[in-house]
């Protein structure tokens, strides 16, 4: 018999609790979205998801946590996970039939639906993680996330559970518990209620394809320099019309992919200011 994963929704909660007691937490609360995280360390979890509005948005209910630890489904005596790689080569591999009993607990209950309940490993050769990504995970009914270690995941494992390979970038991490606590915070904020600012949401880097334009705040003056005048005239048409043009010209200085992506979808050409 394998231990029940940790699980946390509604709570009664004082302000001395810790993010690892709300780990300790009775079954999730029936409909929240909930991340089931697959790994070897389920006492990363839930981190900094415990934190700040995330973690206010955890206490009360409106999202739920759920790891299970792979050690548990390991072989042997000493609970291997891994072995080496078919065909030789340096490092270890996930076991197929390790990741597999880990996956079966954890999709018990689940819509087999993968637009309902998405399961995602973690990986750098994946899909790269958009907010259009986030966005479409908020909507789903919950997600299961599989945080690699090692060499990676026998390949058999993503092809039975139909996986989806998601990176946050190119570069390789130890393992995808940073990089599943990123992905849970990107879709949890986007839950109705979770922010308490819905706008917000409407309004920041990557909504409209744009990067997010300047921010300022007081003092009006700092070490010598000012707030643009622009945006102390109170004139809300202008300052929209400043923004907009700010984010359209970050974007097309910092990341001209995002740029010609924008340009095609407004039919604007790249190199210039004119429409096509």
């Amino acid at each position: 018999m394998t231990d029940k994963p940790r699980s946390h929704g509604r709570l009664s909660i004082s302000a001395s609790l810790t993010p690892r007691d709300l780990m300790d937490a009775p079954a999730r609360l029936k409909g929240a979205w909930t991340a089931k995280v697959v790994t070897l360390f389920p006492e990363a979890f839930p981190g900094v998801l415990g934190l700040s509005l995330t973690g206010k948005a955890l206490e009360e209910g409106l999202w739920s946590l759920e790891t299970v630890d792979l050690r548990t489904f390991g072989k042997g005596k000493h609970k291997n996970v891994d072995d080496t790689p078919a065909g030789g080569g340096a490092g270890m591999v996930l076991r197929p039939d390790v990741m597999g009993a880990a996956l079966d607990q954890a999709q018990a209950g689940t819509p087999s639906d993968r637009a309902r309940w998405p399961v995602i490993y973690l990986s750098p050769r994946g899909r790269p993680f958009t907010q259009e990504t986030a966005k479409r995970l908020s909507q789903a009914d919950g997600v299961t996330l599989i945080c690699g270690r090692f060499e990676g995941l026998d390949e058999r494992v993503l092809e039975e559970y139909a996986v989806e390979e998601v990176s946050l970038g190119d570069f390789v991490l130890t393992g995808g518990e940073i990089a599943a606590q990123a992905l849970i915070d990107s879709a949890v904020r986007l839950i109705p209620r979770v922010l308490g600012n819905q706008v917000s949401t409407e309004d920041e880097s990557f909504s409209d394809g744009l990067l997010e334009h300047p921010q300022y705040t007081r003092p009006a003056v700092w070490k010598g320099r000012a707030i643009p005048d622009i945006l102390l005239s109170g004139h809300h048409a202008k300052i929209a019309d400043w923004r907009r043009a700010m984010a359209e010209r970050l974007t097309k200085e910092r990341r001209p992919d995002l740029w010609r992506a924008y340009c095609e979808r407004h039919g604007r050409d790249p190199d210039g200011d004119q429409e096509l």
